[in-house]
């Protein structure tokens, strides 16, 4: 049967995975007649917050994590890491980890009905010279673990469990923050307070600040199980299918035999007691799967569409990130790596304010990055969610159209909906990008994320995204490693490390060999482009031949001077 293989028994009670729990420690300033002042606070221990801190520990930026609970999350919650991410946690030194323990895939089918055959396939990854697969599915709760032990393992980063904000008094030169504990609480101060606070963010109630957007009318439930079945590991959806008559649902596999079931149930007035029960979601997991496979729930949820942000993420030295600053729909796995690209975003750019490298308003610029980028996301989870849950009679009748006609009609194909998957954010209107004077090609034009492509170098073979690490970059592209004058002169600028990269056509000492002229493609590049990149390897400027004031000019800009 296309929709998983035969059957399903009858299902043994509640298998959660369990999670180490991390001991509390009295802070010190419980005892300490004085406030502590820290550069950077993070209000929450999530992946956004946890990854924020990894990036600023590997900037020489202590933090505190101050997180409300004692563990990682009780569930598997977000389980798609796209390429992107796993780029950045690459940068953040977990990716190897990450790869090693998800389920790797690049390809989706859809279907329709009682059909065995797909309407169609896709391929997310077409260009199969990357170093990363287009999805890993890793139940959320392994890349939180994997957060903490290397913030343990940096040593410059803190976080403390059992630690909840309770009041926030932001001034001009700091933000006074009350913790609760335990043992009571005690008072911090910091430069900066990044709210990774979750959805219902209290920082953000607190603050009197609000969401704009919409929430959907349809539910859907989450059932995470755990099974030993031969299913393959690629992104399988239903619209209308037997089991869940009317409505939609979608199956991926997980890390540790777990497996996950989504079910669209209906409106927004469902009795949500009644299809949260032991009955009625067996009922739904026994259709979907038939009556022989043994099975253990992981985790059961119910949740409601919602495309929302707030309409500013800076507020003063108040800064908002994750599900706290924005919310999409799970269809398209864009809430946990939109996260992930917030961090990419702030991280560096904190790094530079607090060190007097960069001004104030180079946080701005994380504002209007983010913002667009939480839009464009929200955008796309809109457009699914009005596809999957047709609104009027119009609507409907124009998804039931397309559906019949993409199984013979390619271009059909593309207007079929069942989640437009992450994608990195191309920053076009950023403040900091140098536009284009010299005529290229628009793929890699500023505010684009670079794109990979292997390499080698005196190392061996590689990547190239791996060799600009996460500071400002100035790529040279050249025949046989040679360099334009005054190419190792241009100065950078005080507090700002810069480094400069040689990419040739031909093996030469000191540079990075582009073996197969794919890097060149993808760049659009013959020798003397130069490129220059920000440090989180999106393009800031580019170049048909080097001219050191311009580079000045563009690195001044994207330094938001």
């Amino acid at each position: 049967m296309n929709r998983a293989g035969a059957g399903i028994g009858r299902a043994r009670a509640a298998a959660r995975q369990p999670h180490r729990r991390f001991a509390y420690s009295r802070p010190p300033e419980l005892d300490a007649a004085a406030v502590r002042r820290v550069p950077v606070a993070i209000a929450g221990g999530g992946p956004t917050g946890l990854a924020l801190a990894v990036d600023l520990a590997a900037r020489g930026v202590e933090c505190v994590v101050l997180e409300k609970t004692d563990t990682v999350s009780d569930g598997s919650r977000a389980i798609c890491w796209a390429k992107r991410t796993l780029e950045i946690f690459d940068r953040l030194g977990m990716a190897t980890r990450m790869m090693e323990k998800g389920v790797v895939w690049n390809t989706g089918k859809v279907f329709v009905g009682a059909g065995d055959e797909p309407v169609y396939s896709f391929d997310l990854l077409p260009d199969k010279q990357q170093q990363f697969p287009a999805f890993i599915n890793l139940q959320q709760y392994y890349p939180e673990t994997f957060l903490v032990e290397r913030i343990d393992a940096a040593g410059a980063a803190e976080v403390r469990w059992l630690n909840e904000v309770a009041e926030v008094a932001p001034r001009d030169d700091a933000v006074e923050i009350t913790i609760a504990t335990p043992e009571g609480s005690y008072r911090l101060q910091a430069d900066f307070l990044v709210a990774a606070d979750g959805c219902r963010s209290p920082i953000r109630t607190h603050l009197g600040l609000d969401f704009d957007g919409r929430v959907f009318e349809d539910h859907f439930l989450i059932a995470d199980v755990r099974m030993k079945v031969d299913f393959p590991a690629e992104r399988r959806f239903w619209f209308d299918p037997p089991f869940n008559p009317g409505q939609t649902s979608l199956l991926h596999k997980q890390a540790d035999d777990v497996w996950r079931i989504d079910f669209q149930v209906g409106s927004v007035d469902v009795d949500r007691e009644q299809v949260l029960s032991d009955e009625n979601v067996d009922r739904m997991v026994r259709a979907f799967l038939g009556p022989d496979v043994d099975f253990e729930y992981e985790w059961v949820s119910l949740y409601t569409f919602q495309c929302r942000r707030m309409r500013e993420f800076v507020h003063g030295r108040v800064i908002f990130a994750g599900d706290a600053a924005h919310l999409v729909s799970p269809f398209g796995a864009r809430g946990a790596n939109g996260g992930i690209q917030d961090v990419d975003n702030l991280g560096w750019k904190l790094a530079l304010v607090l060190a007097g490298a960069a001004p104030r308003a180079l946080l701005d610029s994380y504002d209007a990055e983010r913002v667009c980028g939480a839009d464009e996301n929200i955008l796309n989870s809109s457009r699914s969610t009005d596809f999957l849950t047709p609104r009027n009679t119009a609507s409907r009748a124009f998804r039931d159209a397309t559906l019949r006609l993409a199984g013979s009609m390619p271009f059909a194909r593309a207007f079929v909906n069942s989640g437009r998957l992450s994608v990195p954010c191309v920053l076009d209107r950023s403040p900091l990008n140098t536009l284009d004077e010299d005529d290229f090609t628009p793929r890699m034009r500023p505010g684009t994320p670079c794109l990979d492509a292997p390499v080698a170098a005196a190392g061996g073979p590689g990547w190239f995204l791996s060799h600009l690490g996460g500071r400002f970059a100035l790529v040279c592209f050249s025949d046989h490693g040679e360099t334009p004058t005054g190419f190792g002169d241009v100065p950078g600028r005080p507090g700002v490390e810069f480094d400069r990269l040689v990419v040739s056509a031909r093996p030469a000492d000191g540079t990075l060999h582009d073996q197969t002229g794919l890097l060149s493609r993808h760049y659009d590049a013959a020798p003397g482009t130069v490129y220059l990149v920000r440090p989180d390897q999106h393009v800031a400027a580019r170049f048909r031949s080097f001219d050191a004031e311009r580079v000045r000019a563009a690195l001044d800009r994207a330094l938001g001077a």
